[in-house]
């Protein structure tokens, strides 16, 4: 039996406060699509929960063990899917929501890539112009509010 993805989802911007550039991810299922943390939740995870998980899943930092602040934007987007990524979702599903985050560290660090091809520290302007992605580069524009 097909295990579908929850369309209920969290996304997370890492950015440095000393240098203001955050850490953009190449996705190996679409190498043109270039984005912050994201994934979706699990059983009965909750938004924070699931956006410690797939921080430490996709770069390696560990929230908790670090001892660093996760930044929870108490903001919330509802988006179309995109096409080429709606198969893993139930059939019908097209909109999914979206729970903000944002892990500031104090210097750059090199991830530990497990589901991306490469990264970049790029310069808040630089990262908003290179994702795909319409509510990541809302949330990457505002990460001067926090």
């Amino acid at each position: 039996m097909q295990t579908f993805k929850k369309p209920e989802s969290v996304l997370v911007v890492i950015y440095c406060q000393s240098t203001l550039r955050c850490l953009m991810m190449q996705r190996k299922d679409d190498p043109n699509f270039w984005q912050s943390v994201t994934g979706s939740l699990e059983n009965n995870e909750l938004p924070v929960e699931t956006a410690i998980r797939e921080v430490f899943e996709e770069t390696g930092i560990d929230i908790v063990g670090s001892n660093l602040s996760l930044v929870d934007a108490k903001h919330v987007v509802e988006f179309e899917i995109f096409p080429q990524f709606r198969h893993r979702y139930a059939p019908q599903v097209e909109i999914n929501k979206e729970h903000w985050f944002y892990l500031p560290l104090t210097t750059e660090v090199e991830p530990m890539l497990s589901e991306h091809l490469a990264y970049q520290w790029m310069s808040i302007q630089d990262a908003a112009n290179l994702t795909l992605s319409p509510n990541n580069r809302e949330a990457i524009k505002k990460i001067v509010n926090y």
